[in-house]
């Protein structure tokens, strides 16, 4: 079992990486492209962030600023963090043509007047490792992205921004919750909300209901922490099952799910791992634990959305984070979506997030259910 002060390395380490100056831009460069929605003008953004171990790295991203002239005090900045879409560089939406399809409620943000930054988060689209489900390194490049807005062409921000995730993003928003303030405190974060987030690693990436889901997730995380921790993968798998793993590491989730080579290969995994309990290894475990999100107050409101039939997220782990965070005393919105799945719960609550998303920007007092009902 991890210990706290295993975790609070792990946090310290985050915190001890310099922030980059307000005065210095991270944008390396913004690129024109079309398909934006109800007129906006889009950019594929490359923009320098840092890695766990202080090295500066690329990432890459997508930037949405909304038809129309900005306010005088320039536009509010929604920061959205993607659910999983693999691992490898071809997963980074911002180089896909389903780009704009990811975004929950992209159309209503834009009516709304705000510029959307959508990270790719590092590793995605540009070299290095991407730190699926790494807490403090996809922060870090997700505050950065709201960063380069500000040199992105007529996009004109705020420093004002909510930060809005699913799934894998759900985890980057609630870390981007907690890192905000230290690493970034020339921006002005409002409020965090989450839909179906991975907050227990343990739970959510070794006790998933659907065999086929824990075998991609331990996959995913197991070729990317393998390097960027330096764990071999033979402390998973024999040496035809790491094969198997970098193979299947290099597909991709899209929205249209996975070709049958995918699932044939994902059939495999599951066999080759049904005896290997990550949580028990001495390697991973303590990683688990250290990158899931502790439930402390994050300094601004939550929103924590659900559908209880998601296969994916278990409800209940979920239900429990939200419970653990009313109990550490943080405001908090919670959404359950009766017979809401896993892909399409975002969509589905996206209009109730962007008034919520609405209200913090205006300013209005932030809706509380804690204590949740039983």
């Amino acid at each position: 079992m991890v210990s706290h002060a295993m975790r609070l390395a792990v946090v310290a380490a985050a915190l001890a990486l310099a922030a980059p100056a307000a005065s210095r831009s991270v944008l390396v460069a913004a690129t024109l492209i079309t398909g934006a929605p109800n007129g906006a003008t889009a950019y594929r953004i490359r923009y320098r962030t840092t890695s766990g171990t202080g090295a500066a790295v690329v990432a890459s991203g997508l930037v949405v600023v909304p038809a129309g002239a900005a306010p005088s005090d320039g536009r509010d900045v929604v920061a959205w963090t993607h659910g999983t879409t693999g691992v490898a560089d071809a997963c980074a939406p911002s180089a896909n043509d389903w780009r704009f399809g990811i975004i929950a409620g992209l159309a209503g943000l834009l009516d709304r007047g705000y510029v959307v930054v959508a990270p790719d988060y590092a590793g995605l689209g540009e070299p290095a490792a991407h730190p699926f489900l790494i807490g403090p390194d996809t922060a870090r490049a997700v505050l950065d992205a709201v960063r380069a807005v500000a040199d992105v062409p007529g996009a004109r921000p705020s420093r004002r921004f909510v930060v809005w995730g699913e799934s894998q993003g759900g985890h980057a928003a609630l870390w981007t919750g907690q890192l905000a303030r230290t690493y970034a405190p020339d921006l002005a974060l409002l409020g965090v909300a989450a839909a179906a987030p991975a907050t227990d690693l343990v739970a959510n990436i070794t006790g998933a209901k659907n065999a086929a889901v824990r075998a991609l997730m331990t996959t995913y995380a197991g070729t990317t922490w393998s390097e960027i921790y330096r764990i071999p993968l033979s402390t998973i798998a024999r040496p035809a099952g790491v094969d198997l793993m970098h193979r299947l590491a290099r597909n991709c989730v899209t929205l249209d799910g996975f070709r049958l080579g995918t699932k044939i290969g994902l059939a495999r995994m599951t066999y080759v791992l049904r005896n290997v309990d990550l949580a028990a290894s001495p390697q991973w475990g303590p990683l688990m634990r250290a990158n899931s999100v502790a439930p402390t107050p994050l300094g601004v409101p939550l929103l924590v959305a659900q559908g209880s039939a998601d296969m994916i997220i278990d409800p209940a782990v979920t239900r429990r984070f939200a419970d653990r965070m009313c109990a550490a005393g943080q405001p908090l919105r919670f959404i359950t979506v009766a017979g809401g799945d896993h892909v399409t719960i975002a969509k589905r609550t996206a209009t109730t997030t962007i008034d919520w998303i609405g209200d913090r920007f205006a300013g209005r007092p932030a809706p509380n259910d804690c204590p949740l009902p039983s």
